[in-house]
């Protein structure tokens, strides 16, 4: 449990927590216990664990590697458990180490987008960009609005932190169905998964060529997921400038990059997922016969769950270093260097042969 946040430490009890599990920082001669987002930060916790235990001062100035706006240094307080102690102050000032993350130039990232993910936002001086009403339904106030297109999409790409989940609906049975918990995602596609390989072999393939075909199908969702992230969910230059297409663009997956840390908003709900799997059904079953229909699909659906499990985990979780920590920088940076790009989640592969890759 953090301190009261009167008290007041030395610097050497600041360099005792230094660890993934209590991990605190000074800034101008405040304490800071960072722990709760070590694992979420957009650059990988290293940075962070790289610095525990230190004076941040200096490195949260620097414009080449960790240059912060005015609104995170706010926020920031969330985090405030003391002060450091007056008579060691001028001993605590420790150097910038480079560690070569998040080594950028001053201009190639928006810093309003980068800042606001941890720290819970500041409701009432969100409110001034007269944009959502955080502590209300959220549904009713984008129906209701006359935003301009550029105004909502400037607006809805900054991202915003609450500590649970938004309200979308003012009605509590209309909110339910608005949340959807990552295990839902197994739980509902496993057995359709099940279902559609047994129906292959049914068919008369044989379990080799089911197999090969099955693996051919979550080859296939790599390109789909490419596909359906950039010319749907990013549809944003075709957009209507009407409140309705704002709400649709809203309720698809605007609302993901406007509050990309609520966890029951970021995957898929299943409903939606099975009108988007109507349709890529259909497709696969005309060009193919039946047998190999099914497991093709099966396998494009298998590989739709690891995509959305890939998604919670790399917003959500402590990742492995091999793969996952590469992928959770790349789409980090999705999200606040530039959400015009960087569009694959479970790989780079089609951002390379599409030349929509970000340069981190």
């Amino acid at each position: 449990m953090s301190p009261a946040p009167t008290q007041t430490f030395t610097p050497a009890q600041v360099e005792s927590h230094n660890t993934e599990d209590s991990c605190w920082v000074v800034h101008k001669s405040k304490v800071y216990d960072v722990t709760s987002f070590v694992q979420d930060h957009p650059g990988g916790e290293d940075y962070i664990l790289d610095h525990a235990g230190q004076d941040v001062t200096k490195l949260m100035q620097d414009e080449l590697q960790h240059l912060h706006s005015e609104g995170a240094y706010e926020m920031l307080d969330e985090f405030f458990v003391g002060s450091l102690d007056p008579s060691s102050v001028a001993q605590t000032s420790s150097p910038v180490k480079d560690t070569g993350l998040h080594k950028r130039s001053s201009t190639d990232l928006n810093e309003k987008e980068t800042e606001a993910y941890f720290k819970p936002t500041d409701i009432a001086a969100d409110n001034k960009n007269k944009f959502l009403d955080l502590s209300q339904p959220l549904m009713w106030q984008l129906w209701n609005s006359t935003y301009t297109k550029a105004f909502y999409l400037e607006q809805v790409h900054i991202p915003r932190h609450l500590s649970g989940p938004a309200r979308i609906f003012g009605s509590p049975y209309l909110e339910v169905f608005t949340k959807t918990p990552w295990y839902m995602i197994p739980i509902f596609w496993l057995p359709i998964i099940a279902y559609n390989v047994n129906r292959s072999v049914q068919e008369g393939l044989q379990t080799e060529q089911a197999a090969t075909l099955f693996v051919g199908g979550m080859f296939l969702w790599t390109l789909a997921e490419y596909v359906i992230h950039r010319f749907l969910f990013h549809l944003d230059d075709y957009l209507p400038n009407s409140t309705f297409w704002q709400v649709a663009h809203f309720l698809l997956h605007g609302i993901h990059h406007y509050l990309p840390m609520d966890r029951l908003r970021l995957v898929m709900p299943p409903a939606l997922a099975v009108a988007l799997a109507i349709p890529i059904n259909k497709l696969i079953h005309s060009a193919l016969p039946y047998a190999q229909a099914y497991a093709v699909f099966s396998g494009l659906l298998l590989g739709y769950v690891l995509y959305d499990m890939t998604h919670y985990y790399l917003h959500h979780a402590k990742v492995f270093k091999i793969h996952f920590r590469e992928m959770k920088t790349y789409h980090l940076a999705h999200h606040y260097k530039n959400f015009e790009g960087g569009y694959g989640i479970t790989s780079k592969i089609w951002d390379k042969v599409f030349n929509t890759e970000l340069q981190l």
